[in-house]
């Protein structure tokens, strides 16, 4: 992820830990797209999720995000390049990329100057796939709670970018041949205690710690608790969005 300034470092190990995985429908869709594996750029690669599952089908992968701390979780593989920075400004070559994505991270960016540089270093057809998730689904009381948490609770505090996920990107410009794409779902098999860990990733409640001197979380958990048994591992769902289309010059 790459916010106009880092806001994300300073939960680094916890963002490794706990983030869901995209599935690997999306990125066979994705390929389905592909004549060509040779170079991918992973723009706001955090600590390298997709830049790895990328490395497993392309010849190299670069995987670029202003956080170094982030990066320093990744995974190191011999086909994957991390460097350190911005995605509107890059050192690449012209025509460098067979595929292009932004996994979570397009709505930080000055869309304006990074379409510019996705443009330059794109080859000629090249595919640029963005995309994000939802709020996660688990059942009905439970996510009754997490709404109102998130809607409620945070609602002051989340950066304004949020916006652009809650709209699923509809609200960012798009200028390339977009593509029809399927809806995906991640699906994540875990307890409470993994799911208190992913809430505490997120923007708006450390921006309410800061601003407020106060923490939310432990009150939410223990009304959920009032419908998650102890030790229980309950199916976490979140709704994938995907724009997708060709790079033209």
């Amino acid at each position: 992820m790459q916010p106009a300034n880092d806001l994300f470092s300073e939960s680094v190990a916890q963002y490794a830990k706990f983030r869901p995985a995209y599935p690997i429908e999306l990125y066979e869709f994705l390929y389905s797209h592909l004549t060509h594996f040779d170079q991918a750029w992973d723009v706001g690669t955090g600590s390298g999720q997709v830049a790895s599952a990328l490395a497993a089908r392309f010849r190299h992968v670069i995987a670029t995000d202003i956080s170094a701390l982030q990066m320093a979780y990744a995974p190191a593989l011999p086909n994957v390049r991390y460097m350190v920075c911005r995605a509107e400004q890059t050192p690449f070559p012209e025509e460098s990329f067979d595929l292009i994505t932004a996994a979570m991270a397009l709505h930080w960016f000055d869309c304006r100057h990074f379409y510019q540089e996705v443009q330059r270093t794109a080859k000629p057809g090249a595919l640029f796939a963005a995309w994000g998730y939802g709020l996660l689904e688990i059942g009905p009381h439970v996510d009754e709670l997490i709404t109102a948490y998130y809607r409620d609770v945070l609602s002051r505090h989340w950066d304004y970018e949020r916006t652009h996920v809650d709209s699923r990107y509809q609200t960012l410009p798009f200028p390339f041949d977009e593509l029809e794409c399927p809806a995906f779902v991640m699906r994540m098999e875990w307890t409470l205690t993994q799911l208190a860990g992913y809430l505490d990733t997120w923007s708006a409640l450390r921006n309410y710690r800061r601003n407020t001197g106060k923490d939310p979380l432990p009150h939410l958990i223990e009304q959920i608790a009032g419908h998650w048994s102890a030790g229980q591992v309950r199916e976490v769902c979140f709704p994938i969005f995907l724009r997708m289309g060709i790079v033209r010059r």
